[in-house]
């Protein structure tokens, strides 16, 4: 029983068991740094193949070659283990008492022992987890610049790639209209020769007859010379120049659209020119600025992203809404249009106001006005509450629409219309926009809600664009 006692106090006083793995130790060796101490194969197992590693306990660095055996644990722990053998088979000589319970981890003082060693071992490999998350993060950020880095470089070669091709094509329009002005001002000059010629001939027939009768005198006339002019040519370039522009438009809206934030600095669309090559700059500006006998009434309107189908663009400063060859990501929104039509944020509800609406770059459209509520599948002139122009590119004709019943108005295709809305005579006029305003219908209005300006336009698989003109204010 002495023995017993002894033995019990020892294990309070000394740690035996290795806080790894909760059993006597094996094999102790001891950290260098903190001096802690751990069973050979536990504290191996641990580091995993590192070299270099955390102590369990303390977190204090050590290196797996600089473990030393800890000779005076392993003495104590096999004196320990022989001493507990022998009370072991002491106790099983010993007649049980009635009801008793054998137990079969030592004393009590070890049981605790071994309980806090749990908790020791628990948290240290929580440690271990954690450390392992933080490296596995930290390798995932370093993948995540290196893509990025990737993007930009293949983006930045892309873009390279147009500004070449738009290069190439300044240069040889550019060479193109040089050797047409060269040919111009050759035959010109070529006219201009003959004419001198022709002057010196009439000259000399004038002095001659001046000695003639009346009758024989010279009643040719100098011949006519056909003017010469670059107009058409040059027309034909700024044509081209045009369509080219237009398609990387298109092409920057549908590759990079949804990639870039859609506001742009305001400064950005008051260049005259498209130089840079962002998605939103590259839309279309709007042309300059002219005045109208109505431009005392004109109105700043905007298309409005919330009510525009999803398969039609808008750009510069939410003034061109165009077509795109896929969806855009427009939010989902229960009064978004599901066909091809788009309206502007303002709305009226009395007085007097204008705005104009360029329509070249389309081959079908309608422009008009509608009531808020117009239903999300509705077309625009085809209800009680909308009215509009509209030119139907394969029919080539011009129509006015309300409440689903047409108009033909046997007028050329305008290549810019004005939109006049008096709602103090309740009435709407839309104008074919030239050097000046020439009428094309105009509605009576049967509604006192607020009116919105409203747009449709025709067919998804061509590419088509209307775009709100400045228009000065009188």
């Amino acid at each position: 029983m002495a023995a017993a006692v002894a033995l019990e106090r020892l294990l309070s006083a000394v740690e035996l068991s290795c806080t790894c793995c909760l059993q006597y130790f094996r094999d102790p060796v001891r950290l260098t740094g903190c001096t802690h101490s751990f069973c050979r194969p536990c504290i191996v197992r641990y580091c995993g193949g590192r070299q270099r590693a955390g102590c369990p306990l303390c977190r204090e660095g050590f290196e797996l070659k600089d473990l030393r055996p800890n000779r005076e644990l392993a003495a104590l722990v096999s004196l320990i283990s022989q001493e507990v053998k022998e009370e072991e088979l002491e106790t099983e000589d010993e007649p049980k008492p009635s009801g008793a319970v054998p137990c079969s981890d030592g004393s009590s003082a070890g049981r605790r022992l071994g309980e806090k060693e749990e908790e020791i071992w628990d948290i240290s490999k929580q440690l271990e987890m954690t450390t392992e998350t933080i490296q596995l993060l930290r390798k995932d950020l370093s993948k995540t610049k290196d893509y990025a880095s990737q993007i930009k470089s293949q983006i930045t070669e892309d873009f390279s790639c147009m500004k070449e091709y738009v290069e190439r094509q300044e240069r040889n329009t550019l060479m193109f209209i040089e050797q047409e002005q060269k040919a111009a001002q050759e035959k010109i000059e070529e006219t201009i020769h003959q004419l001198c010629d022709e002057v010196n001939k009439l000259t000399d027939i004038k002095a001659q007859m001046s000695n003639l009768p009346e009758t024989q005198r010279y009643k040719s006339s100098p011949s006519t010379m056909t003017k010469i002019t670059l107009d058409e040519k040059l027309n034909g370039v700024k044509t081209a120049v045009e369509d080219l522009k237009r398609k990387l438009e298109i092409l920057l809206l549908e590759k990079y659209a949804q990639q870039f934030p859609p506001v742009q600095p305001p400064d950005l669309y008051q260049e005259t020119s498209v130089c840079s090559l962002s998605p939103e700059s590259a839309a279309k500006l709007p042309e300059p600025v002219i005045s109208s006998q109505f431009s005392q009434w004109a109105a700043d309107v905007t298309f409005d992203v919330t009510r525009v189908y999803e398969r039609l663009a808008i750009t510069a400063q939410n003034r061109t809404v165009m077509v795109s060859s896929s969806p855009t990501d427009y939010e989902p929104l229960p009064n978004r249009f599901c066909i091809s039509q788009a309206m502007c944020s303002q709305s009226f509800s009395a007085g007097c106001h204008y705005w104009e609406v360029i329509t070249k770059d389309s081959n079908g459209w309608a422009v008009g006005v509608a009531h808020e509520m117009i239903g999300k599948r509705d077309k625009l002139g085809r209800t009680e509450h909308s009215w509009c122009v509209e030119w139907l590119g394969p029919k080539k004709q011009l129509s006015a629409w309300h409440r689903d019943q047409e108009t033909l108005l046997h007028k050329e295709k305008p290549l810019k219309v004005g939109v006049l809305l008096e709602l103090q005579k309740k009435t709407v006029s839309f104008y074919s926009i030239t050097d000046k305003e020439m009428l094309l219908h105009t509605f009576e209005i049967s509604t006192s809600n607020p009116l919105y300006p409203a747009f449709w336009l025709y067919s998804l698989e061509r590419n088509g664009s209307l775009t709100i003109s400045h228009t000065n204010k009188g």
